[in-house]
């Protein structure tokens, strides 16, 4: 028996325990050496020296997944040494974003290319056979097999290179992250996320800086109930790699679990600066990409936390001064849909609201079906909040549309986003029109299929979280036990968010409740200690704990 596949036997059904003893090494791979200029890693190939050290560059880049910077490295290698196998593989790899959308037509083309090449380049080493093999899986047959059927296929290609190579801590990165990419997002017991950040774990015991382990622990953790264990990840990333813009963005996912507003601004005002620092020496003034206006949605949401209105007006006036997209992407689609939804759905705008239309800066929102969705969301509800029953009414049956069209393509995650917006509108204009008994239906059916789901990736959270939409029905309806518990459901997925800390206060005053209600109040005014706009929000909140 060969000693790699002795290795898979050994190690075949206890992956989760990476074998990192005291004695092993990151550079155990033959040929694998440390070099500064890529932090720790280490990823040997059987390549001319110089398209090693090249290659190891490129490989730290992927992993803070700068994809442009990325496929441009792994390109120049390709040119300089056509027969270095795993050049083409960064290739491929670098057109495949696994944890934000699935590739274009033309992204798809390039990586089903570039995984022939690396088959044709003859890959010296059966390791790099493998990896090659992984990559190829997933862009096989994608004009006839559906994109997660592929993803699935990569991530056991890769789960058996981390298998038959213990020793090569990249292989067990790169599995975590498809086993990230691949997890489902209705499943709660995060089951994948868990063994990924466990395998995570203890690759980072050995190399602490290593980029990828670091980004994808904040990934693994990146849901309420895994999102403390994800702290020292956020607060380390972005010392590790602080020229990349995703980089110093990342550890904000962290930080907008936890509800820590002003370390998530700190993170996305310097990752924006990078971004658009970066896409306008590209294109010039007036450009922007994903990673340029994904920052700005979550510096938007963090600025409304903390009241600073002015500061996230700001934020919404700067997009509107946008014009020359690099690109049209996931990320991209949801920051410019609600960043002005956000807006005006988080001060109660209720005016503002019912007349959102999409920013005008040349976006293709035909292509995003969801994210059309979040701005009729916010005109439903503006509507129904405002009295103009039609206008709602409207809005509902564009959300039924686009609804429909997500169903014909098979998105279901999106749909079902959709499907939650669709029954709390239509459930705020029950209330509207005085059906309060249906209006509680329809919103609590929306706020019970949002709790089946995550958010994706890329978002920093809903517009206006379902589980509040319920907790401030009940409250409007004289629930105030019922909006309570709605409003410390909503806090236990979203903590320190201010609407929800608003209504715990008043809930818990209606209820009798008249220290758990100040402790609410006194909480708001902690948040909100920066507050630059005028909320009659915080007034109310100093009266309350002045009074007692």
């Amino acid at each position: 028996m060969s000693s790699r596949r002795l290795g898979a036997v050994v190690v075949a059904g206890i992956l989760l325990a990476v074998p990192i003893g005291p004695g092993a090494r990151a550079d155990a791979v033959p040929g694998a050496s440390p070099t500064k200029a890529t932090g720790e890693v280490n990823f040997a190939i059987s390549c001319r020296p110089e398209s090693q050290k090249a290659f190891g560059k490129a490989v730290w880049t992927l992993h803070s997944f700068w994809y442009p910077e990325a496929l441009k490295a792994f390109t120049e290698i390709a040119a300089a040494e056509p027969g270095c196998a795993m050049a083409h593989w960064g290739v491929a790899m670098s057109n495949w974003y696994p944890l934000w959308f699935p590739p274009t037509a033309a992204m798809l083309k390039a990586g089903s290319e570039a995984a022939e090449k690396a088959q044709a380049a003859a890959p010296k080493t059966d390791r790099e056979k493998e990896y090659i093999a992984a990559i190829a899986a997933f862009y096989r047959d994608n004009d006839k097999l559906d994109h997660r059927t592929r993803s699935v296929a990569y991530e056991k290609a890769m789960e058996q290179v981390a298998l038959h190579y213990p020793e090569d801590r990249e292989a067990a990165v790169f599995y975590s992250l498809a086993l990230n990419a691949t997890a489902p997002p209705t499943d709660k017991t995060y089951a994948a996320k868990r063994k990924a950040a466990e395998i995570l774990k203890k690759v980072w015991a050995e190399q602490p800086n290593h980029p990828g382990v670091i980004h994808y622990l904040i990934h693994s953790d990146d849901t309420p109930e895994l999102a403390e264990a994800g702290l020292p990840a956020a607060r380390a990333y972005a010392k590790i790699a602080p020229e990349v813009p995703h980089a110093l963005h990342m550890p904000s996912h962290i930080f907008t679990r936890l509800g820590l507003w002003q370390e998530s601004i700190d993170s996305n005002t310097a990752g924006h600066a990078a971004a658009a620092k970066y896409v306008q020496q590209k294109l010039g003034q007036g450009a922007f990409d994903g990673e340029t206006v994904h920052t700005m949605d979550y510096l938007e949401y963090a600025y409304l936390q903390m009241a600073q209105d002015k500061k996230a007006k700001e934020v919404v006036d700067k997009l509107l001064t946008f014009r020359r997209a690099d690109g049209a992407n996931l990320p991209m689609a949801y920051a410019v849909a609600a960043i002005p939804v956000r807006y005006a759905l988080e001060r109660r705008d209720w005016a503002g609201a019912a007349k959102l239309v999409a920013p005008e800066i040349s976006f293709p929102f035909e292509r995003f079906p969801w994210a059309a969705a979040m701005i009729a969301y916010g005109r439903a509800l503006g509507a129904a909040n405002t009295g103009d029953v039609a206008g709602a009414q409207a809005e509902i049956a564009r959300l039924q549309s686009l609804k429909d069209k997500l169903m014909e393509a098979k998105d279901t995650y999106w749909a079902n986003q959709v499907e939650v917006q669709r029954l709390g509108a239509a459930g705020t204009l029950a209330h509207a029109q005085g059906d309060d008994e249906k209006a509680v239906e329809l919103v609590r059916a929306a706020a019970d299929l949002a709790a089946t789901m995550d958010k994706h990736p890329a978002t920093p959270a809903e517009v206006l979280p379902a589980r509040e939409l319920l907790a401030d029905l009940l409250l409007a309806i004289n629930d105030p036990a019922g909006a309570l518990k709605a409003y410390e459901a909503s806090l236990g997925a979203d903590p320190n968010r201010f609407r929800s800390l608003l209504g715990k206060a008043r809930a818990a005053k209606q209820a009798g409740d008249a220290a758990a209600s100040r402790a609410a109040y006194q909480q708001l005014l902690m948040l909100a200690d920066k507050a630059d706009g005028d909320r009659p929000e915080l007034a109310e909140a100093k009266a309350a704990v002045s009074a007692n």
